[in-house]
């Protein structure tokens, strides 16, 4: 948000002191004070102010040199877990899943340009993405934000695409917005996005979407595997039937946890409008999934 836009309750010191929190990540998991500030924007001195705050509130710990975050900041994430509905709902279904198909799968919601994790069960395999609950990825390189993207209506759509930042993780990574929008038009089609490699090398995923009783998207699933072990077309042979099945279990649980409907969308942040007519397949829990499609 840039200065000029921002209200007059705007309290600019909390915005430091998150950001100084956020600037902590798996890549940089310990830093200096003069790290700190240069990644904030900060003077020295802000930076130490804000640090020592966050150390004496029990957020950061200093061996006299290095600060780190402390346990304590999963506090700041725990009260919006805690509070989710469909995060206890869909776990055993993931579970389930993994058992069956014997890799990863993730329920995930949008939060701005960006997919959240809210539940995961992984696999014993090891995978070069490390991936935990919480972790953000940009949404229109990821199979579920695909499918959460192709839901939104088609202005709100546009208005993020506009603001992305379509640059090659990837040798694969679509990049250009023309093909991008053509990619979501077919998501929308068909129901379930499968992107190949372009988050990473060697990565593949399908995700499709999680609906509410009303029928707007709320999250969405997917199933992620390694290149070398399984192909394009095993993908959508062997796991996205299975993937549609969890999530037509996970949808008819939130039909019954939820029977009037809307009160456990909501609790997950920034789902986006309804789905554009015509968005996805509608499924009843108790008829088996869909074929899957021809390559």
């Amino acid at each position: 948000m840039s200065t000029a836009a921002r209200a007059p309750h705007f309290v600019r010191s909390f915005e430091r002191g998150l950001a100084v929190i956020r600037s902590f990540d798996a890549e940089h998991p310990a830093r200096t004070l003069s790290e700190v500030a240069r990644a904030c924007g900060l003077t020295r001195a802000a930076a130490r102010r804000l640090l020592l705050t966050l150390a004496d509130l029990g957020y950061v710990h200093n061996d006299g040199r290095l600060f780190r975050l402390t346990p304590r900041v999963l506090e700041l994430g725990y009260a919006y877990l805690a509070g989710l509905t469909l995060p206890q709902v869909a776990e055993p279904h993931l579970e389930h899943l993994v058992a069956q198909v014997k890799e990863s799968s993730s329920l995930c919601v949008l939060d701005g340009d960006d997919i959240v994790y809210v539940a995961r069960v992984p696999t014993a395999r090891i995978m070069s993405a490390v991936i935990t609950v919480g972790t953000r990825f940009p949404a229109h390189v990821t199979s579920v934000g695909r499918v959460m993207l192709a839901a939104l209506a088609d202005d709100e759509l546009e208005l993020r695409l506009s603001r992305a930042r379509l640059r090659p993780l990837t040798a694969r990574t679509l990049v250009a917005p023309e093909d991008l929008r053509a990619e979501l038009k077919r998501v929308r089609r068909q129901g379930y996005a499968l992107v190949d490699q372009e988050l990473e090398e060697g990565l593949r995923s399908v995700g499709a979407p999680v609906r509410g009783r009303d029928g707007a998207v709320v999250a969405a699933v997917n199933i992620a595997v390694h290149a070398g072990r399984t192909s394009v077309a095993a993908v959508r042979r062997d796991l996205l039937p299975p993937l549609l099945a969890a999530v037509a279990r996970i949808e008819a649980d939130l039909r019954i946890t939820d029977p009037a409907g809307g009160a456990a969308a909501p609790r997950i942040r920034d789902p986006g409008p309804a789905s554009a007519p015509g968005t996805g397949t509608r499924r009843s829990s108790s008829s088996p999934p869909p074929p899957a499609p021809a390559d």
